[in-house]
């Protein structure tokens, strides 16, 4: 593996063939492997086993992915597992619940397991890499209040516990107040050049920032990017 290190993975997938071969590759790869066949399967296996990832199919009975995404980030004693979504569909809709919902990146099936592997690997990468802050000044009254040990941001009295990207995003834009940062210099800040996302993948996190530090602080500049503060 490229990080070096036994990440562990929980798999969540009701198709138990999906599991056998998904499972299979995984561990060839050096990953330690939990499996779960329901979105309640899940929650449990992940409060035992403190899964570095999570891979989390999309279209499943009782409990749907997106529901056991949105729980999962609730859980207090997880550090913020990345998550990737396994979906059937192509629709935009799916995948930006998906994202809407707390997760990382998604793949869609059929599944090349050397594909699901370097996205894992890349996205663990970025993980173990440092925050960078590039050593912006914490703002007090009105202005967001960034915690890169918590990874949270209190604004208005409210405290929010932020998924990695996020926080990186909102790390990023705050680092320069006033800076127009384009897309792209986005995309290749907080997800790499190995990790395809969509523009939309972006608009979705500045939408869940907006909800958390107000519609005002981060600005869109039409067809370049957007920059924090006034």
């Amino acid at each position: 593996m490229g990080t070096g290190i036994r990440n562990k993975i929980l798999l969540v997938d009701d198709d138990p063939d999906i599991r056998t071969f998904l499972g299979y590759n995984l561990r060839k790869e050096g990953f330690v492997v939990a499996e779960a066949a329901s979105g309640v399967e899940a929650l449990k296996a992940a409060r035992s086993t403190k899964p570095d990832l999570v891979i989390l199919d999309i279209m499943m009975p009782e409990m749907d992915g997106v529901e056991t995404c949105v729980q999962l980030r609730a859980i207090d004693e997880l550090e913020q597992p990345i998550i990737i979504f396994l979906t059937a569909r192509n629709e935009d809709y799916s995948q930006i619940a998906a994202l809407d919902a707390g997760g990382d990146d998604y793949v869609t099936k059929p599944i090349k397991p050397r594909v699901l592997i370097s996205r894992i690997q890349a996205l663990l990468r970025r993980v173990h890499q440092p925050v960078h802050t590039n050593g912006h000044t914490i703002h007090e009254g009105e202005e967001p209040v960034l915690n890169a040990d918590r990874y949270t941001v209190q604004h208005a009295g409210e405290e929010y516990n932020l998924p990695k990207k996020e926080f990186e995003l909102l790390s990023l834009l705050m680092s320069k107040p006033g800076k127009v940062f384009t897309r792209g210099f986005i995309m290749s800040q907080i997800w790499g050049e190995e990790v395809f996302i969509s523009d939309r993948t972006i608009d979705v996190h500045i939408r869940k920032l907006r909800k958390k530090v107000g519609k005002d602080k981060i600005r869109t500049i039409k067809g370049i990017g957007y920059t924090f503060g006034k």
